[in-house]
């Protein structure tokens, strides 16, 4: 039974760094039948964020990233969280005191920092003394009668060679004469993660830990716990990791300001902003931010979007697929397909697998994802009358690929204000309602307008046609006009569509009420 794991820290929002490898592990486990366990590494109580935890769970559940046991769900091997598992971990730091894996050190950590900045001075690699190592328990009376607190450190061998066979990277060498005398056990009795992982990666029957490459140097360390303890070793396989646009350095969530220079990644930013600002949320960068997934589920975007854009991200079946459903990716994703190279984040090429995914969205289903926007915001009430639906439905065939994300139907508010709080940008009262002979003219157009009849963008076209003809006038000199005195925008759908939406008696009240303005 093939058995994965994910393990996010609650410290922060979850990074699309993070998403592909949980959407990578669960790839590989449902390929093989197996099982996929979430995990929560909250070792560090210091950097615990508790309100981040909710959005990583709703943000895999978002992406159809189900786990089978963990947090909501349970498991036989619970509980999930490595704060309420310690004493697994206690009982590991005794086995590996007692068969000399480990050990307590006494030294301050200026003592250890001193030993450091000689290594430096002569030029040669740092390797801990173990001169405040406590072998016997006289020793540790000695240490604690100077007012000292002991760790426990681990015992890494000084010669020799680990060889891992990585399931991506092949055979990786490590020296163990580089590694350090790690700690597993601070004085206050709290474990660290290493020590942690591998005790959890054995009692949850982990078989394969599939996992960003930074922990790669990790590795040697926990295979030395896991074979200390007796443990069967899972096999390993160290992804690439995402780095940033167009570039070979991992993305970052805290270098948004250089990402913005970025001309496709700020245009992604700008729009995803402009949504969260008409549904009242906050859009400073260190909340609303385009390198965590959380900004793609507020944005709207198609969560199979995400997923076939993300498997994408150092994994490929051929030189040419791009388009996978969810059972293609399932069926065809295998280890032997991962690339080693770091994978570059393109927002744009994100940007176009959402569109190409929004596109083939029938219309009942795309009506249902833009009504929670319309009903965040306040514009219709839930659940939707017929009616509304029908204006939504309307609204979205006028549109077109205008919408990309669901949050996109924020842009036609105008189609949800009353007639009588209808808001005009300054530039359609400047530009297009106080030019020149724009009140008059308005006013003759709203009496054809009452007169069309049915009251259907071709007729509207061909009614608009005749007055501009009648008039003597250049079709700009009129429809502008209209579509500010309507919209309160210069911009917007098709002007005959939009007329036909709003309906005859919403243009003529509008129309009346612009006049104000076109003084």
């Amino acid at each position: 039974m093939v058995r994965t794991r994910f393990a996010p820290s609650p410290t922060g929002y979850l990074h699309i760094g993070g998403v592909r490898t949980a959407l990578f592990n669960w790839l590989f486990t449902r390929r093989h039948g197996g099982q996929f366990i979430l995990r929560i590494d909250d070792t560090d109580q210091q950097r615990h964020v508790e309100e981040a935890l909710r959005p990583i769970l709703d943000g895999l559940r978002w992406l159809g990233v189900e786990w089978d046991e963990g947090p909501d769900v349970g498991g036989p091997y619970a509980p999930y969280y490595q704060s309420q598992r310690l004493e697994f971990y206690q009982k590991a730091v005794q086995r590996l005191l007692e068969v000399g894996a480990a050990y307590r050190d006494y030294a301050r950590p200026e003592e250890i920092q001193a030993e450091r900045e000689a290594a430096q001075r002569e030029k040669r690699p740092f390797v801990y003394s173990r001169r405040w190592m406590a072998e016997t328990a006289e020793d540790a009376r000695r240490f604690e009668s100077q007012g000292r607190q002991a760790v426990v450190r681990l015992k890494m061998p000084r010669e020799g060679t680990l060889v891992i066979d990585d399931l991506i990277r092949g055979r990786v060498e490590f020296d163990w004469s580089q590694e350090q005398d790690h700690v597993i056990q601070r004085a206050d009795g709290t474990c660290l993660y290493h020590l942690a992982s591998v005790v959890d990666d054995y009692e949850f029957r982990i078989t394969h830990v599939i996992r960003a490459e930074e922990h790669l140097s990790n590795t040697p360390r926990q295979v030395f716990i896991a074979q200390a303890l007796g443990y069967p070793l899972p096999q390993y396989a160290h992804l690439p990791f995402v780095a940033e646009p167009g570039s070979r350095v991992k993305l970052s969530k805290r270098k948004l300001d250089k990402y913005l220079k970025n001309k496709e990644f700020a245009e992604r930013v700008e729009h995803g902003r402009r949504i969260a600002a008409r549904l009242g949320l906050a859009t400073e960068l260190e909340v609303f931010n385009p390198v965590v997934v959380d900004f793609y589920r507020q944005v709207g975007y198609l969560p199979e979007a995400i997923v076939n854009y993300l498997a994408l991200l150092g994994w490929s079946l051929d030189d040419k697929t791009e388009m996978f459903t969810r059972e293609e990716l399932i069926r065809h994703f295998s280890l032997e397909g991962v690339n080693k190279a770091p994978a570059s984040f393109d927002p744009q090429k994100l940007w176009a697998f959402q569109d190409r995914y929004m596109r083939a969205v029938p219309m009942e289903k795309k009506i249902e994802l833009v009504l929670p926007y319309l009903e965040k915001v306040g514009w219709v009430s839930a659940p939707a009358s017929a009616a509304v639906r029908q204006k939504v439905a309307q609204i979205l065939q006028a549109a077109g690929d205008r919408i990309k994300t669901a949050g996109d139907i924020l842009d036609y508010g105008y189609f949800f204000t009353p007639d009588d709080r209808l808001e005009y940008e300054p530039g359609a009262i400047e530009k297009r309602l106080r030019a020149p002979g724009v009140a008059d003219r308005l006013r003759r157009f709203a009496q054809q307008l009452a007169q069309v009849e049915p009251f259907e963008p071709a007729m509207l076209e061909r009614m608009m046609h005749d007055f501009v003809m009648a008039e003597g006038i250049k079709l700009g000199d009129i429809i502008h006009a209209v579509r500010a005195a309507v919209t309160g925008t210069t911009v917007g759908l098709g002007m005959f569509d939009a007329l036909a939406i709003l309906g005859r008696e919403s243009c003529l009240a509008r129309i009346e009420r612009a006049l104000q303005y076109a003084v």
